[in-house]
């Protein structure tokens, strides 16, 4: 044991449901190993940010601890310990908001590249999330980040009939 392992009971170590959602994000922006300004910018809108006296938008005072905790955790834990450590503190609805947000995430800088699916693909599979009760919100995320039903009049979210069935919704 080293004497620097005495700082690992700071305030902030223990997991919430609001860290996990936080470090979920970052687990996903660094995934393929760079993160992208539309990356950093879905995590603020997400997280909450706030303008500072020189006019820069950076994360609000009240998350910037959330923050901080956030990125040590990753820094020092595999996404293995992450999942493991999490779901259990997580209710359903928490988790399903995760996934929406790891998918939103991933497709902010207009593609999900190899290395995010393959992470989401770990937490759906540790949060108990089948792909049948997931696709509806998978569908939906999609439709939000696909530009081209606006000028592609034969796209297929274009053609008359088309809808999304949410579970527990009659087809």
């Amino acid at each position: 044991m080293s004497l620097f392992s005495m700082f690992k009971s700071d305030k902030g170590e223990q997991m919430t449901a609001h860290k996990a959602f936080a470090i979920a994000l970052m687990y996903t922006m660094a995934a393929d190993g760079e993160m992208d300004p539309e990356e950093v910018g879905h995590l603020l809108s997400v997280i909450g940010g706030d303008r500072n006296s020189s006019g820069t938008i950076g994360v609000g005072a009240n998350n910037q601890a959330l923050l901080n905790s956030a990125m040590k955790y990753v820094r020092t834990h595999s996404h293995e310990q992450f999942l493991t450590e999490a779901t259990p503190v997580l209710t359903t609805a928490q988790r399903l908001c995760i996934l929406m947000n790891l998918v939103d995430s991933a497709l902010s800088d207009g593609e999900a590249e190899p290395e995010e699916r393959e992470f989401f693909d770990k937490v759906q599979k540790a949060f108990g999330i089948s792909d049948e009760d997931f696709r509806p919100y998978f569908q939906v995320l999609m439709m939000k980040s696909d530009r081209s039903v606006f000028i592609d009049e034969n796209h297929p979210m274009n053609q008359p009939g088309f809808s999304v069935t949410l579970p527990g919704q009659a087809a």
